[in-house]
C-alpha cells in the first residue's frame, strides 16, 4: 500500500475481538511464505443500508500484503478469507506521501462469468477513472485486484485513504462525481454508477488500528 505495488492481497474478515485476533491469528499468517506486512482495520459503518451487501457483515478486516509465492491458508471458525492478485492495468489516483490510515473496500462480481471482462473494463475506464479524476479529498490510490481462483467476489477495488475519517471522505465522492458528470438519471452519471453485469457484493469504510511486519 501507499507507495508500493503489492502483487497480491489476502483479506480476512471476522467478528472475533480485535485483541484476540491480533494475538492469535496475525502471527500465524505473517509466518507464511510471501507475506510482507499485515494491517488490521475497524469497520466504521457496520450494517450500512445505503448500498447492497451480499456478504456477511464483520467488525474487523485484516489485510495481508503478499507476493506471488503466497498461498492462502485454511481459515478458522468465524473467519472469512479472500485472496486477490493485482490486475494487469495500473491503479489510479495520486501518491500523497502520507500513510494509508483509511480504506474503502469494494467487492464486486459479474452476473455471469462471460461478463467479467466487460465489468473489468467498465471499472477501469469509467467508474474508477472518474473517481480518480475528481480527486476526492482523503483518497490516494485506487487499485483493482482479481480473485486468484476467479471466485466470488471476483474483483476487489481497494481505495486507500490518508484520512482518519474515511466515511466522511467516502460520502463526498458521489457529489464530486455528480459535479463532473451531471445529475443522477442522466446518461453519463448512470453509466458511471452502474453496469448491466454488476453485482455489488460488499462496500464499506475502515480505519487502521495497527500493523505488523514478519
Amino acid at each position: 500500500m501507499e507507495d508500493r505495488c503489492e502483487p497480491g492481497l489476502y483479506l480476512e474478515m471476522t467478528d472475533h475481538p480485535t485483541d484476540a485476533y491480533v494475538e492469535g491469528r496475525v502471527p500465524k499468517v505473517c509466518a507464511l511464505d510471501g507475506v510482507r506486512r499485515a494491517t488490521w482495520w475497524h469497520n466504521v459503518n457496520r450494517d450500512r443500508v445505503d448500498l447492497p451487501r451480499m456478504l456477511p457483515e464483520f467488525d474487523l478486516l485484516a489485510v495481508y500484503e503478499a507476493d506471488e509465492g503466497f498461498r492462502a491458508p485454511p481459515t478458522p471458525a468465524r473467519v472469512t478469507g479472500l485472496h486477490y492478485r493485482r490486475t494487469p492495468r495500473p491503479g489510479q489516483g495520486r501518491l500523497t506521501g502520507k500513510p494509508t490510515i483509511g480504506l474503502s473496500l469494494v467487492l464486486i462480481s459479474p452476473r455471469t462469468p462471460e461478463a467479467a471482462q466487460d465489468l473489468r473494463d467498465w471499472g477501469d475506464f469509467v467508474h474508477i477513472r472518474h473517481i480518480a479524476e475528481v480527486s476526492v479529498p482523503g483518497y490516494s490510490m485506487i487499485t483493482p485486484y482479481e480473485h486468484v481462483d476467479g471466485g466470488d467476489p471476483r474483483f476487489c477495488h481497494f481505495y486507500e485513504m490518508d484520512t482518519d475519517d474515511p466515511e466522511a471522505s467516502f460520502k463526498t465522492m458521489t457529489p464530486l462525481v455528480t459535479q463532473l458528470l451531471g445529475e443522477p438519471n442522466t446518461p453519463a452519471w448512470d453509466h458511471w454508477a452502474t453496469h448491466p453485469a454488476l453485482r455489488i457484493m460488499y462496500v464499506n469504510t475502515f480505519v487502521r488500528l495497527g500493523e505488523r511486519h514478519p
